[in-house]
């Protein structure tokens, strides 16, 4: 692909810079080129074509719509481009988080999970998104949630384990 303009999606550092180098923090409006050939992952202004792509490669809650101009690559989940013009930028922590917390309560109604250390670890986050909690009640919710999920994932495969070697002695 090349010489065309395409909009795409980018997460910069919350100081609006990038994830990697000593790259300058970006300012809304602005343009940047590269020179050196462009290559995938490693040179040039990496970006995706879909907010759910870009969140994969999230170095900060910094949204960005972009566009790309000049020589440009893509593969299935991003593109790279000689360049990239900063079209607007807006934090996007608490809307990240509300999309964690809608996510993480649709798994584990879907697992019918009763675990009240879960269910919980998500109403603290949704307070927090409100100002209705702190970041240290946050952190012990999830902590709780997690410990509780490690214990969850042990007893599961110490499980598994057992009815493997239960299967192996009986073939015996």
């Amino acid at each position: 692909m090349t010489d065309k303009k395409i909009r795409a999606y980018h997460f910069l550092k919350d100081n609006m810079c990038g994830g990697y180098g000593e790259e300058p923090a970006w300012k809304v409006g602005e343009e940047r080129t590269v020179e050196d050939e462009l290559e995938m992952c490693q040179w040039g202004y990496h970006v995706s074509p879909s907010w759910y792509d870009a969140l994969s490669y999230a170095q900060g809650n910094i949204a960005c719509i972009v566009e790309l101009s000049g020589e440009i690559k893509k593969q299935t989940d991003k593109y790279v481009a000689r360049t990239r013009k900063l079209i607007d930028a807006r934090n996007a922590e608490k809307g990240l988080r509300a999309w964690a917390c809608d996510c993480a309560e649709r798994a584990l109604k879907k697992a019918n999970v009763t675990d009240e250390r879960s269910w919980n670890a998500i109403k603290v986050a949704r307070l927090y998104n409100e100002g209705k909690a702190s970041k240290k009640e946050l952190a012990a919710a999830w902590a709780a949630a997690w410990d509780a999920e490690i214990k969850w994932q042990k007893r599961h495969l110490n499980k598994l384990m057992r009815e493997l070697f239960r299967e192996q002695q009986n073939v015996r």
